[in-house]
């Protein structure tokens, strides 16, 4: 058990040395130190799947190791989504480079957001020798990815949210909406607020929100006092939220699970209705984490679950120093795959991304703080309070340094 435990920290304080490079609060960072491979103390199985043949696997000449770790990247580089598909691979980059670990051979691949061509990517990348598939991003593609990746035994960590296409080999890296609930709700609960109520969205994630919701507010010993439910429009908001307004005796806590122009449109009809956001407090999920939220006046004081910032905002000026742009939200995923893939890579072949080394208990440290995979693809995040303020977000309850309550590196 104590040579197990070693073992999964060693992989954590390697990812963790990421964090440490890049929480410098603003300034300058200097360009770290390639950072040491873990400590393997006990050797897991080797990963189950059929042979491949090695003759065609990518061998870049420039690469000075006869067998580099092959890292494949899915993400669309072209269609509607290619601007958020180009920084993914722009932060997936940024990682090999802060890294720079030589024996690493990054292979990126356009699935254009397309399933057909993200199954065609995958064909490639495989044949080519991918060790690990990092991507795609779009439910869809995922899950037909994750059918072609699996009879050959090469692990998967997608960005979906979709918690559907999760398992089986593939891993979800993405922030789900059921960490932000319950980080949200166990906080407001320790606040001493027990009365709750909500005004939900009616859709997939409005429903996935409205079931956790309820879960985590029973197992505090809370009572969910008031909910109605809205369709994205003006007019399909304003009924609902005013018969809510009128239940407002009934509860002290509302929860706006909405981002953008919709939680814009939504969060001033409550106020409009006589709910003051002073007496009620106004939470959220991780949609919350966009600047837009600090124009509406009715969401100040209003609190939301949300990874750490200070890595997460040091990233974005390295980011922006060498590509001249700001990174899209979700670059900070392909950032941490790219860091984890590098991380576990000083195994032998078939014994580098096991179950056994995705799914370490103590997890990982990255830009979007701590993290670790389940075995059922799903993963949990230490996340962190925010309180809108009119100058900007402040953290009123830090993120988790470690998710099991062990040594923090």
């Amino acid at each position: 058990m104590a040579k197990s435990l070693m073992r999964n920290l060693g992989a954590s304080v390697v990812v963790g040395l990421l964090l440490v490079a890049c929480t410098s609060g603003g300034k300058e960072t200097p360009q770290p130190q390639r950072p040491l491979p873990p400590q393997v103390i006990v050797t897991p199985p080797p990963q189950t799947g059929p042979a491949r043949d090695s003759a065609g696997f990518l061998r870049p000449r420039h690469l000075d190791v006869p067998e580099p770790v092959r890292v494949a990247l899915l993400v669309p580089l072209s269609g509607q989504a290619a601007g958020v598909g180009q920084a993914m691979l722009n932060a997936a980059q940024l990682a090999l480079f802060e890294f720079d670990d030589p024996n690493i051979l990054l292979i990126p691949k356009d699935t254009a957001g397309n399933p057909v061509r993200a199954v065609d990517a995958t064909r490639e990348a495989i044949s080519e020798g991918a060790d690990i598939i990092l991507g795609p991003l779009f439910a869809s593609s995922v899950s037909a990815v994750g059918n072609v990746a699996r009879t050959s035994g090469v692990p998967v960590i997608a960005f979906s949210t979709d918690r559907n296409v999760a398992g089986g080999g593939v891993y979800l890296l993405s922030f789900l909406p059921e960490e932000d609930i319950e980080r949200i709700v166990d906080f407001a609960v320790l606040e001493g607020h027990t009365r709750f109520g909500a005004l939900l969205p009616q859709s997939e994630y409005g429903e996935r929100v409205r079931m956790q919701y309820g879960r985590a507010i029973t197992a505090r010993g809370a009572q969910l006092t008031a909910s109605e439910t809205y369709t994205p429009t003006t007019d399909g908001m304003l009924a609902p939220a005013e018969r809510l307004a009128k239940q407002k005796e009934n509860y002290d806590v509302v929860l706006l699970p909405a981002g953008g122009t919709e939680l814009q449109g939504l969060a001033p009809l409550l106020p409009y209705y006589d709910v003051d956001p002073r007496a009620v407090k106004f939470i959220g999920t991780g949609l919350w984490d966009d600047p837009s939220v600090l124009r509406e006046p009715a969401l100040v004081g209003g609190w939301f679950a949300a990874p750490p910032p200070d890595a997460r905002n040091a990233f974005q000026g390295r980011y922006e120093r060498v590509y001249g742009s700001k990174p899209h939200r979700i670059a900070s995923l392909s950032y941490d795959a790219m860091s984890l893939a590098i991380a576990l890579s000083s195994g032998a072949p078939g014994q580098r991304y096991t179950e056994a080394e995705l799914t370490a208990e103590d997890g990982f440290a990255g830009i979007d703080g701590v993290f670790r995979f389940l075995p059922d693809g799903l993963n949990e995040r230490g996340l962190a309070v925010m309180e809108v303020r009119p100058g900007g977000f402040v953290v009123v309850s830090p993120a988790p340094q470690s998710l099991t309550g062990g040594p923090v590196f």
